[in-house]
């Protein structure tokens, strides 16, 4: 693919409707905004984790897709490098495909389990042609396998079954690694491991950030690994943004009514209490079925004022890095609250 000093990865008011289907297969019924006018952009270099945050249902798993390419948007644009992903021919969506890798939340799904593990590395180096014998080949893979703190002669001879939770997430970490992508789209990749694994895990990702300028796309809904490892953060609510900024800013200062809930649902700190993070709130659908509806979150906002309902407000600027999707910080709101 081209190389050029436009952003590594750009979307622009992607929006992504699901509709449902009636009798016979026809179209009709009511329709789900999974996403609405979202954007994003990762600069090339340096490379940076951009964590994508929100409860279930809310749109980041969505996000994850489209980047991916395995779900298209309804309307809007993903570039990579200057170039849309649409319109890519097939010499260039193959390479697409190795610039742009994925670890997901559950690796066990990713193994056949008839074959031993070595066989997902052999399977990317003979596709991307990575190596020109098995010996080369397999210098390869110990190198990739060295990065996450494993050795070939302990894992790549056996089936999946017989690896812990945390190897299987190590080995697809090493396999993305494999390709040398310029951005690995993390979804959920800790969830199912344990504290002393997911530290491990999260400094893998920091490692590959800086020492291999790997950019990550850190999907999840753990606002605490979220402030360990993100650069950036972009809150979603039913499919928009609420909040975005730099992640220190907008944990530490939230300004949408939203995200000042939910840090506020965090609890003191106590060491006789499990200090859980994850963003667990009541689903509402109520305003959900129509990309012009008003702002999502009115059924429960403290400040709720009518003209919530008219629209979805847009992203405003709290100041250069951040901005809250919210009709507070309207420049006229402000002045007439004071």
């Amino acid at each position: 693919m081209m190389s050029s000093s436009k952003p590594l990865l750009e979307i622009r008011d992607a929006t992504k409707i699901y509709g449902t289907t009636g009798l016979f297969g026809r179209k009709g019924g009511p329709q789900t905004v999974a996403l609405q006018d979202f954007n994003l952009t990762i600069k090339d270099k340096p490379a940076t984790i951009t964590t994508i945050a929100g409860e279930s249902g809310s749109g980041k798993t969505t996000l994850a897709n489209t980047v991916l390419g395995f779900t298209g948007l309804t309307s809007g644009q993903i570039l990579y490098k200057g170039q849309d992903i649409e319109d890519l021919n097939r010499r260039d969506k193959l390479a697409y495909r190795r610039e742009v890798q994925a670890i997901f939340q559950d690796p066990y799904e990713v193994y056949n389990p008839f074959y031993r593990v070595r066989h997902i590395f052999d399977m990317v180096i003979s596709r991307f042609k990575l190596a020109r014998n098995k010996a080369e080949a397999r210098d390869i893979i110990e190198a990739a396998l060295k990065v996450v703190g494993l050795r070939g002669d302990e894992v790549l001879h056996k089936y999946p079954h017989q690896l812990s939770g945390g190897q299987r997430q190590r080995m697809m970490i090493a396999r993305a690694y494999l390709l040398k992508p310029g951005l690995i789209v993390a979804d959920e990749p800790v969830s199912m491991v344990d504290a002393s694994l997911r530290a491990m895990i999260l400094d893998i990702m920091l490692r590959l950030r800086d020492e291999f300028n790997i950019s990550f796309l850190y999907i999840t809904h753990d606002l605490s690994t979220a402030y360990q490892i993100g650069d950036d953060i972009y809150i979603l609510y039913q499919g928009s943004i609420a909040e975005r900024g730099e992640t220190t800013h907008v944990i530490e200062n939230p300004k949408h009514p939203y995200v000042q809930l939910l840090i506020e649902s965090i609890p003191e700190p106590d060491p006789d209490d499990k200090w859980d993070t994850h963003i667990r709130f009541p689903s509402e659908e109520e305003m959900r079925g129509s990309a012009t509806s008003g702002c999502r979150f009115y059924p429960r906002c403290r400040y709720r004022m009518d003209r919530c309902l008219e629209a979805q407000p847009p992203l405003y600027a709290i100041s250069d890095e951040h901005g809250a999707a919210c009709y507070l910080y309207d420049e006229a709101e402000i002045l007439e609250r004071t």
